[in-house]
């Protein structure tokens, strides 16, 4: 009678660890009690492998990290589609700034803009400071404007260029890349003003 438990409990410790071993369908239940939370914690404890000399390995991951930043950095100056960050890669995100990049925006003038306002703000002289807040709200509306022609426009491309594809997120990129001024954009511009992407 004891050898019986003994034995499916054997064979359902060896079914347990050949269903770790092989992917499961995420839908499936997993055939299994879930540990207790003790138990759980403990594996995870066991599991954690300090290296023997930390500032090695902290000055080895330090090193590893700023060469990836500086490959990153590089790919973002040189425009190399291979190295370049998530947020950059794909041919939808390189169509959204081929996109921006080949037209003019008033987004691209309202930093320079917002610190002449200022400067004129900022002279006592009432006349003048009522005319760059009344200034500074029109070009405000005018930028919003332009955002809102220029989203889309981008969104109607995008739509005819990759029919089947994922575009989510490609227009706020594009329109996030007007707000810089065009020499301070990264990845660096790949096409000439008036260029069709």
């Amino acid at each position: 009678m004891f050898r019986r438990r003994d034995e499916a409990s054997s064979a359902a410790t060896a079914l347990a660890e050949q269903d770790e071993k092989t992917p499961r369908d995420p839908q499936a239940k997993k055939g299994r009690p879930t540990p207790k939370r003790s138990e759980a914690e403990a594996s995870r404890r066991t599991r954690v492998t300090v290296p023997k000399d930390r500032k090695e390995a902290a000055r080895q991951s330090r090193e590893r990290m700023r060469a990836e930043r500086e490959k990153q950095r590089t790919a973002l100056l040189e425009g190399d589609e291979r190295a370049l960050p998530p947020r950059d890669k794909g041919p939808v995100r390189r169509f959204a700034r081929d996109f921006v990049d080949s037209r003019w925006s008033l987004a691209e003038f309202f930093l320079p803009y917002a610190v002449v306002v200022l400067v004129l703000s900022i002279v006592r002289v009432p006349a003048l400071q009522l005319l760059s807040t009344l200034l500074f709200v029109v070009f405000f509306v005018l930028v919003i404007l332009d955002f809102a022609r220029l989203g889309l426009g981008l969104r109607k491309a995008l739509r005819e260029r990759f029919p089947n594809q994922n575009t989510r997120g490609a227009v706020p990129y594009g329109l996030m890349r007007t707000l810089q001024m065009r020499r301070l954009r990264l990845p660096k511009p790949q096409v000439k003003r008036g260029e069709r992407p």
